[in-house]
This record gives C-alpha cells, structure tokens and sequence, in this order.
C-alpha cells in the first residue's frame, strides 16, 4: 500500500535532531530581520530527506502540496524533491500541471535551498522549450525568493548551452539589493563560463564595473589568479 502523508511525516521526523536543528537554523538565517526569519526547522539533513523519496512517489499531487504548506522547512524540503521526482516521470500534462503549482505556491518556496534544488528542474525545465517571459516577471519582483528564482531556472538552459536568458537576467539583477541574489547570479556566470567562457567575459566587460562585488567575486572564482585580480582590480 502506499505511504500516506501522515506516514511520511513520522518517518520523517524519525530523524529529527534538536541539535541539528539549532545548528540549521542559524545556517539560514531565522532569526528576527533575516532572510529565514521564522523558519522551524526539526534538524533532518539533505540525505536523509531524499532517503524518503520513493516512500512519497505513492502521495496524490494534493497531498505533496500540503506537504508543501508545512511550518516545517524539512517538510517543504522533502514536498519539493518530491515535485522534482514527479515531473521527471510525468506526461507534459502532468508536468503543466506541477509547473503551475509551483509558481502558484512560491510563498513557500522561501529559502535559498528550497530555490535551488527546485527552481532549474521545475521552472527551468518547463520553460525550456516555451516562452520566457514569467522569468523576467520573478525577476523584477520585490520577493527575494522569486527572483532567486528566477536566476536558478536559466541554469536548466547554461546546462543546454542556451546562455541569453540567463545573461539578461544577470544584467536586470545587477542593482539588486540582496547579497543572496549576488551570489546567485555571480554563481550562474560561473557555470556559463564553464561552458563558454567567451560569453561569459563577454559579459563581464560590459558590466564588471557596475557589477555588485560579490557576484563578481562569484563569477570569476575560478579564473587563473592574474586575471581574478584584475577584475577586481578594475584594471582589465
């Protein structure tokens, strides 16, 4: 028989940690004024969490969004994988209807590992082969989380070698006010430059001189050292 929702959750539970628990929510930030304020976290790692994949793949669509709705950030941890699971078995149909979903819930999208684990194989994966235009829609929002997602989709297109949306994002980005989407960004230059560097400096030359320090710093960290402080330097 398939596990039901409430099964899942004790099995889940079953790892908790109070100790681990107090170490992750200061990892990601819950206290008053930061980006996780709020957040409850029960201390279930990352593989722990995935360990229970296959025991939720029995779970109607309905019952792993309210798994999305949880107070718990393991539990909306463990609804998303499961989302990301699904749309990979599903028809186009049913991959519609999981894409919509999850831009219909991203208030409970909201924090940056819940945004990178699910943002390039929902959104990204969806949008692919379709038009674009809700990524520039997330990626002029005033939330943080939707313009987070908006950078981690393009790195479903950076693995395909489709650079354009990613680069115009990253340009739009570039006065934003969060260290978190500086980072995003800076980090999904990188992964362009990984596959063409000649985009990616491209790039660099035009903006590197307006660019947020960190997401620079993040886009060149695996450049030969000389051309790294250059950069930084101003001088190239």
């Amino acid at each position: 028989m398939p596990m039901t929702l409430s099964q899942l959750r004790k099995r889940l539970r079953r790892f908790a940690s109070p100790e681990k628990a107090k170490k992750l929510q200061g990892f990601f930030k819950t206290g008053p004024g930061e980006y996780g304020e709020g957040d409850i976290f029960i201390g279930v790692t990352v593989p722990e969490t995935r360990s229970l994949i296959k025991d939720g793949r029995g779970l109607s669509l309905a019952a792993v969004r309210t798994l999305l709705h949880s107070r718990i950030h393991e539990e909306r941890f463990l609804a998303l994988q499961l989302l990301v699971d699904r749309y990979q078995r599903e028809t186009p149909a049913g991959q519609k209807e999981i894409f919509l979903l999850y831009c219909s819930h991203t208030a409970f999208i909201n924090n940056w590992d819940l945004v990178d684990l699910s943002a390039p194989n929902i959104v990204g994966a969806y949008l692919y082969t379709r038009s674009r235009k809700r990524l520039y829609t997330f990626a002029r929002s005033r939330d943080l989380w939707k313009r987070r997602i908006a950078v981690l989709a393009t790195f479903y297109f950076i693995r395909e070698k489709d650079f354009a949306d990613n680069l115009a994002i990253a340009a739009l980005l570039l006065n934003d006010h969060e260290d978190l989407i500086h980072k995003a960004a800076g980090w999904m230059l990188r992964e362009v430059g990984k596959r063409d560097l000649n985009a990616e400096e491209a790039f660099l030359q035009k903006y590197y001189r307006r660019m947020p320090r960190t997401m620079l710093r993040y886009a060149i960290e695996r450049f030969p050292e000389k051309r790294r402080k250059a950069y930084l330097k101003g001088r190239v």
